[in-house]
């Protein structure tokens, strides 16, 4: 396998990565504004948190970042998937407020403070 290969293999993977894990986030957010759960709920929580863990572990920055950048992704911009990069080097921007706001709109509902 080529570098080029290798790098767009990481790209999808870390695409599709991404994609789940902003699903998850936002079934969060669905759940905390309706109060309708189910398993999927548990499966976005758990993909939530192992995220969590994944970029605070590495520095707060994504480990396949380094990877695509070893098989020649662009340094200086991001290039690890086949993303917008206005979405992706926005991504705490973004998705680490919904996910604050998803489980604290849960938390509320599970203390019975929304019904």
């Amino acid at each position: 396998m080529t570098d080029p290969q290798r790098l767009a293999a990481i790209r999808a993977i870390h695409t599709a990565i991404y994609l789940t894990n902003a699903g998850a986030i936002l079934l969060i957010d669905y759940a905390g504004l309706t109060g309708r759960a189910g398993p999927w709920l548990t499966v976005a929580l758990v993909l939530a948190a192992v995220e969590v863990v994944v970029f605070v572990g590495s520095g707060m920055k994504c480990p396949l970042t380094a990877i695509a950048v070893q098989y020649g992704a662009d340094h200086g911009a991001i290039f690890d998937t086949f993303l917008p990069e206005a979405l992706t080097r926005n991504t705490l921007r973004i998705f680490a407020p919904l996910l604050v706001v998803g489980l604290g709109l849960l938390g509320a509902r599970w203390l019975g403070l929304l019904s």
